[in-house]
């Protein structure tokens, strides 16, 4: 009969012998359950139960919070440039957004380093000021997201929320041919397709606004709209948006720092870039009527708004899958149209309509891959499938 003993990590082992006196190794494993702990048959089930409630309540949570986050943002940027009474410096803004941003992703970071002071300076010394290389890499895309917010108030100020939010998402169009040039990415025929459809409805929205023209959107007191310097400021806005997620991507991939304490440095360099702006732009303005000019408790919301929105968005954008990320810029559109009948006397036009159709239906194309199920399935237990999807999905620009 066999020797019984157990190794280090509880199994039994049986020496069985063979034929010719030599003797084998028979593993098997004992999985002991406390006596102090009830196991029935359904205990099992019921916890994978509560896992995927709990993945698609956060699913939810994503989708209502990338919704509004895209629409929200867009229809409070246009009331605050086209309400009557004074009309804010929006560079100002802009820098006052990034401030806030800074302190909020310092507070984050200390929370990160549990709350211990020491251990806080050491991690920004180390990051920011022992780093100085990848310090000023960051450069670059705090420069680039400074003049892009700029542009976005411009854009704000000369189109209607709904053109806006349509023409905006040609950020995704920017993003991909980036993507081709810089990283030799390959697009797939049904993305191709999706860009056709999106530059088409982007021509059709426009077109529609063009022929609409002698119908005014603004208030009678607000200012001045000008409709092709919103337009080039939303072109340049979805270009440097574009080049900017790219540049992220090539130039400080596989960098080991947190999301946060990322955003410290973005924001901590395009601080200086912001009051450059600001002199530079509206210098005789800020002189005159003072920095906080055309400033109330509308327009701190709106800073807190732009500066809090995009690292709310940071936090749950990877709870979000492609589909999920299409159909919440999707309701986005269309809660923006809808907004923008009621508040800012937007008129909805047929074409204006089949546009934004063409628009929605290319987000939904472009985040459409047919092999993705198949890869899922042959590749998802040993994890190769879900690299390559994350490597897919950064084609996409972040929302």
């Amino acid at each position: 009969m066999g020797k019984v003993m157990e190794d280090v990590f509880g199994r039994t082992q049986t020496n069985k012998p063979e034929f010719g006196g030599s003797s084998q190794k028979v593993s098997s494993v004992i999985l002991t359950i406390p006596n102090h702990l009830p196991m029935s048959a359904t205990s099992i089930p019921t916890t994978a139960m509560n896992i995927h409630v709990n993945a698609n309540t956060l699913k939810y949570i994503s989708l209502i919070t990338l919704t509004l986050q895209n629409a929200i943002l867009g229809l409070s940027m246009r009331y605050a440039r086209t309400r009557p009474g004074d009309i804010f410096i929006s560079s100002t803004a802009v820098l006052m957004s990034e401030i806030v941003k800074l302190f909020t992703c310092l507070v984050l970071v200390f929370n990160e380093e549990g709350k211990d002071a020491q251990k806080f300076v050491h991690s920004l010394h180390k990051t920011i000021v022992a780093n100085p290389v990848d310090t000023l890499k960051v450069c670059v895309p705090s420069l680039v997201y400074i003049v892009q917010n700029n542009l976005l108030y411009v854009s704000a100020s000369h189109l209607d929320a709904a053109t806006y939010q349509v023409t905006y998402q040609l950020k995704i169009l920017t993003t991909a041919m980036f993507a081709v040039f810089i990283l030799r990415r390959r697009l797939i025929n049904t993305q191709w397709g999706a860009l056709v459809l999106l530059i088409a409805g982007v021509v059709m929205v426009q077109l529609a606004q063009t022929v609409d023209d002698s119908v005014s959107s603004a208030p009678p007191t607000g200012p001045e709209q000008n409709r092709m310097l919103g337009l080039w400021a939303a072109l340049g806005a979805c270009f440097l948006s574009g080049f900017a997620g790219i540049y992220f991507e090539k130039i400080l991939k596989g960098a080991d720092i947190s999301v946060w304490m990322r955003n410290v440095q973005l924001s901590l360099l395009s601080i200086p870039f912001g009051i450059l702006t600001c002199f530079i732009n509206d210098g005789r303005q800020i002189s005159n009527v003072g920095f906080f000019h055309g400033y109330d408790l509308f327009i701190w919301y709106l800073i807190f708004l732009q500066a809090g929105g995009g690292l709310i968005v940071a936090v749950v954008v990877k709870y979000a899958d492609n589909i999920l990320k299409g159909f919440a810029t999707s309701l986005a559109i269309v809660v923006s149209c809808v907004a923008s009948i009621y508040i800012f006397e937007f008129h909805l036009t047929i074409r204006f309509a089949v546009g934004a159709g063409l628009v929605i239906a290319s987000i939904f194309l472009y985040g459409y891959d047919p092999k993705k199920s198949t890869v899922g399935i042959k590749q998802g237990s040993t994890g190769t499938g879900q690299t390559q999807l994350e490597d897919e999905e950064k084609l996409l620009p972040r929302v």
